[in-house]
């Protein structure tokens, strides 16, 4: 079995997506629940399909070991961030170099970034009238939003597109191609 640790830090609408996709997976498990918010919808999603889950200390994060020793610990082969808002520190990128993904609402390398997450992406996107939009799914590396890109898919911008409705298509994209670009990557 090959281990998954899914970093989160909010309702977790993606990571409810990769749980049930590898439910019943003969070689792929969400073995692990990272989350750095206390009360986070991602912990109760975490319960309620009895995967582990560590809530994480900033301090312990940044200067500490960044929780390699607990990751290790668990077996964890590959960690999968999925609405996750720290910048993952320099000790877990070299303890998992390459076993690390991100996604990102919107076509990198254009509005990526600190604070470009959730729907500051979409405001910017809709202020810059931009014509289309998207996901980008991409390895972490030691700067936000920068690693090697995955893949990435492509959605209209409509000329009525509130931040609310170009989200709600962002996150069908997201839904649809993050467990399996999950898989593919996984089962080679």
């Amino acid at each position: 079995m090959k281990k998954i640790a899914v970093f989160a830090s909010g309702a977790g609408s993606n990571a409810a997506k990769i749980i049930e996709k590898f439910k019943e997976h003969p070689v792929v498990e969400v073995a692990l629940i990272i989350c750095n918010k206390p009360g986070a919808g991602v912990l109760q999603i975490a319960e309620k399909n009895n995967i582990r889950t560590i809530l994480i200390d900033k301090e312990k994060f940044f200067r500490g070991n960044g929780y390699v020793d607990e990751l290790r610990q668990i077996g964890i082969d590959f960690i999968v961030l999925a609405g996750f808002l720290w910048k993952i520190p320099d000790v877990l990128i070299k303890a998992f170099p390459k076993k690390i993904i991100n996604i990102h609402p919107a076509l990198l390398p254009k509005y990526g970034g600190k604070g470009m997450y959730g729907q500051f992406v979409h405001e910017t996107v809709l202020a810059n009238k931009e014509k289309e939009s998207g996901i980008t799914i991409h390895y972490v590396d030691e700067h936000y939003d920068n690693g090697d890109i995955i893949i990435q898919a492509k959605c209209p911008v409509a000329a009525d597109d509130t931040p609310d409705s170009l989200a709600q298509r962002i996150h069908k994209l997201e839904h649809e191609y993050y467990p399996r670009v999950i898989e593919e990557l996984l089962v080679k």
